[in-house]
């Protein structure tokens, strides 16, 4: 009702529908932010929006309190919108997801069921048992869905202590009954029902809206700002039509009460006329009538002729003067119009109003970290112990090969790892090479899009491959290459790019990747066949360089309009177009004054100049970088320059170490410098070396 309640006030704008034969309005006059109480979710090409459900009352009172003070503070402002009421009910853990996603337009709000602990009867003559009851789940979340996969992790051992699961929901409400056994805790159950299933789960809300057409990520202040906006706009709009019915209305009223004043005159005129147009002609002259007027009073039944109904018109008359007056005001006066406002909302809370179902639970963020502690508290004890029982000197050293080892400087010395070396069976490139004095988060990227931290510090007890310090939700997972936060990792401009084979690229925020738990997390959305092809540290104002096998490279500048921050689980957009035969080779996030190296299968070795491609647009097709000396060769791999040497592996296993400062700098026409290869020697991979 409230959507559509003033569709006949020419509050809106009309259209042609899909084949034009009919109009229909372009949005709807809306009295509340629908937006906000009912949530949203939509998905489109590069963005999504995922809005959560609002308490209708809560919502109004801010919206009052921004019409009487703009400049409310946003504490006052979230103090009025808490945040979600879910219409499951559950809890929501107020902390600092719930801040981000109002004040920034997006964040990761906790969500919990509801549950609690009793004792229960399993059967006639049976001991009491210990059980947790669940009353109220996270939103969206389906109970037979629930209930089946706590039933699989039950029968696979992954949760204990649990002997039967039974739905006991009615008409009075929802009531799941998780049955202990005898010797089991009912904290650490429930402990542990909120740890591995989704009685405990996250919201990602994204406020996204469309503004004027255009998409835009909002916070909490500017949606309820662009909803007072339009709101404004549609009593107005509305207001002058009833402006406009008013002063109809009254015309045509005077007019009749100007006809009764002189009735016989009216009579004789309309008796004395040939047709129907002589008598609103002669009447419009004798009287001075408006054609309204005129057509009014040749209408006018006899009953209007009575004392009574004369009567009737002259009030009338008096309550059309005054309530146009009263439109006039709201027209005239924009504190008066908001008044107003403020009245209505008033009236659809008292009308429409309830109280929140769901419930709000302080100190998020600590029962948040409480729970992430908690998920293998043994294995995250040991590894801080591990690490506190390194030599404070020691460094982190992570090989091509995947080896990773914990060394001492005179060791790592000794390997010269940093200098130039030629083709042989060297020791690996060196990947890494950090202090653990100031614990580096290492992540490994496997190519089916997710994320680990690497536990690099049980190292120092044994080195070991790459999969040995990965946890084991990524067993099995081909681990395509290792990354350390760069220092500085909580500078916002900060972000990391995911470059898939299918030539997609999106970014994410640094932060995303800096409270990950023990488990594996999914950073990107692959269709099938695709995979992550590089993940590159990206600034708002360098440039993002990427080629393709064929030697085509795409020049474009990081920014949020080219290269919008997304959300985990996005593929994003597609940034170059590969043709057909084509795969992704690499790409490279450099200053605007930098260079580039690429590499061929063959051995051909080329600095390229950055300044020396043009500037794309998402999507296009770029231009040739390297032009190879044979014609079966293709491109290998893109790496930013950085560092006095790049690691070369083969196909064979050997490698070699190239002085990045022999190699000239050259534009888009030179073809760099070919290896000394043999006929049959390929190239594998580009080697970069991270280090501080």
């Amino acid at each position: 009702e409230a959507m559509l309640d003033e569709i006949g006030n020419d509050t809106v704008d009309f259209c042609a529908n899909f084949d034009g034969s009919q109009q229909e309005p372009t949005v709807l006059p809306a009295q509340l932010p629908f937006l906000l109480l009912n949530g949203c979710t939509g998905i489109a090409v590069g963005m999504a929006t995922n809005i959560p459900p609002h308490n209708l009352g809560e919502v109004v009172d801010a919206l009052i309190a921004l019409i009487r003070k703009p400049e409310l503070s946003d504490e006052k402002l979230l103090e009025l919108v808490p945040g979600p009421d879910f219409p499951t009910g559950g809890e929501v853990l107020v902390g600092s997801g719930l801040r981000d996603t109002y004040l920034n337009g997006r964040g990761s709000i906790p969500m919990r069921g509801v549950a609690h602990i009793e004792e229960v009867q399993p059967g006639k003559g049976r001991h009491r048992r210990g059980a947790v009851v669940i009353t109220e789940l996270p939103y969206q979340l389906s109970k037979a869905g629930w209930i089946e996969k706590l039933a699989e992790q039950v029968n696979d051992g992954k949760i204990g202590g649990i002997a039967d699961i039974r739905d006991e929901s009615d008409r009075d409400g929802m009531r799941v009954v998780v049955e202990l056994r005898r010797d089991a805790d009912p904290e650490k159950v429930l402990a542990e029902l909120q740890r591995r299933t989704a009685l405990q789960s996250n919201f990602g809300a994204i406020l996204l809206a469309l503004v004027n057409g255009q998409p835009l990520q909002l916070t909490l202040r500017q949606l309820l700002k662009e909803f007072l906006e339009y709101r404004e706009l549609t009593l107005i709009r509305r207001t002058r039509h009833a402006l406009k019915r008013c002063e109809d209305r009254l015309e045509v009223v005077e007019g009749l009460i100007k006809a009764l004043a002189d009735l016989q005159q009216v009579i004789a005129m309309i008796t004395a006329a040939a047709d129907a147009a002589s008598a609103k002609a002669s009447l419009q002259v004798h009287l001075d009538l408006s054609d309204r007027q005129a057509d009014a009073v040749l209408a006018m039944p006899l009953r209007r002729l009575t004392g009574l109904e004369q009567e009737s018109l002259r009030n009338e008359v008096k309550s059309l003067s005054a309530e146009r007056i009263g439109l006039r005001q709201l027209l005239d006066d924009r504190a008066t119009l908001l008044n107003s406002l403020c009245s209505e909302l008033k009236a659809l809370k008292k009308r429409y109003g309830t109280p929140r179902r769901t419930r709000l639970v302080e100190g998020g963020d600590l029962l948040v970290a409480q729970r992430a502690a908690a998920v293998r508290p043994n294995a995250e004890l040991q590894r801080q112990q591990a690490w506190e029982a390194l030599a404070p000197d020691s460094l982190l050293l992570i090989q091509a090969d995947g080896a990773v080892k914990i060394v001492s400087p005179p060791l790592l010395g000794r390997l010269h790892l940093d200098q130039p070396v030629p083709l042989g069976d060297n020791p690996a490139p060196a990947q890494i090479i950090l202090p653990v004095k100031a614990q580096p988060l290492v992540l490994a990227f496997s190519a089916d899009g997710r994320v680990a931290l690497l536990r690099w510090e049980f190292a120092g007890q044994q080195p070991g491959n790459l999969e040995r310090f990965l946890p084991d939700s990524l067993e099995g997972s081909n681990a395509i290459q290792v990354f350390s936060l760069p220092l500085g990792a909580a500078d916002p401009g900060l972000s990391l790019g995911l470059l898939s084979s299918d030539g997609r690229f999106k970014r994410l925020p640094i932060e995303e990747f800096q409270d990950l738990s023990g488990r594996a997390a999914t950073v990107l959305k692959l269709k099938d066949g695709v995979t992550l092809r590089r993940v590159v540290a990206c600034r708002d104002g360098q440039e993002l360089v990427v080629a393709s096998s064929s030697g085509r490279m795409l020049r474009l500048a990081v920014n949020e309009t080219n290269l919008p921050l997304m959300g985990r689980t996005a593929q994003g957009p597609m940034l170059m177009r590969l043709l057909p035969g084509e795969t992704v080779a690499g790409v490279a996030c450099v200053e605007p004054n930098a260079s580039v190296l690429v590499a061929s299968r063959l051995g051909q070795l080329k600095r390229l100049a950055l300044e020396s491609l043009r500037s794309c647009q998402r999507g296009d097709i770029g231009q040739i970088g390297l032009r190879f000396l044979d014609r079966s060769d293709e491109l290998l791999d893109l790496q930013a320059v950085q560092g006095k040497v790049i690691g070369i592996t083969l196909a064979d296993g050997r490698n070699l170490r190239q002085e990045i400062d022999a190699l000239e700098n050259e534009d888009v026409s030179g073809t760099g410098t070919k290896l000394a290869l043999a006929n049959q020697d390929q190239l594998k991979a580009l080697v970069p070396l991270i280090s501080s």
